[in-house]
């Protein structure tokens, strides 16, 4: 049985830290059917997975001063819609505490979601509603109060 390398990807748990944490989430103007969601994308070639996240985190929300905390975990799962092997490091990453509470940022760059205008909000934790592809599921490794399950 042939199986085909998984594609190497990061997500990034942005938390604003707050009386009550708060994380950064977005949602797709353009295409609202994909849920909200947390900063996350695939790793280019010959770039480390702290680079990436940062990259991610400035492509997708235009938020930079963002700082790593530590990486939580990896996680190996299919695509939702194609199928195809996927490996996701989650990170836990750090904002400056007077990052507006949200705003509308127009992705830019040569990646798939070029164009598309994406709505970001800080949300207190713990989440009242998943996130898609059940990105919040490793949310209780930053902290056990944080977990949404």
């Amino acid at each position: 049985m042939i199986t085909s390398a998984p594609r190497i990807r990061v997500a990034a748990y942005v938390i604003r830290p707050r009386p009550r944490p708060e994380l950064l989430i977005f949602e797709h103007i353009d295409v609202p059917e994909a849920g909200r969601q947390v900063p996350a994308g695939g790793v280019n070639a010959h770039e480390g997975l702290p680079k990436a996240v940062l990259r991610e985190v400035t492509e997708e929300t235009g938020l930079t001063g963002v700082t790593i905390v530590r990486a939580l975990t990896t996680e190996d799962k299919p695509h939702p819609e194609t199928g195809q092997p996927h490996r996701t490091t989650y990170f836990h990453l750090s904002a400056p505490t007077d990052t507006a509470d949200d705003w509308l940022h127009r992705v830019e760059g040569a990646g798939s979601d070029t164009g598309m205008t994406f709505a970001c909000h800080f949300h207190p934790l713990p989440l009242r509603h998943p996130l898609a592809d059940d990105q919040d599921a490793w949310l209780g490794l930053i902290d056990p109060a944080l977990a949404t399950r």
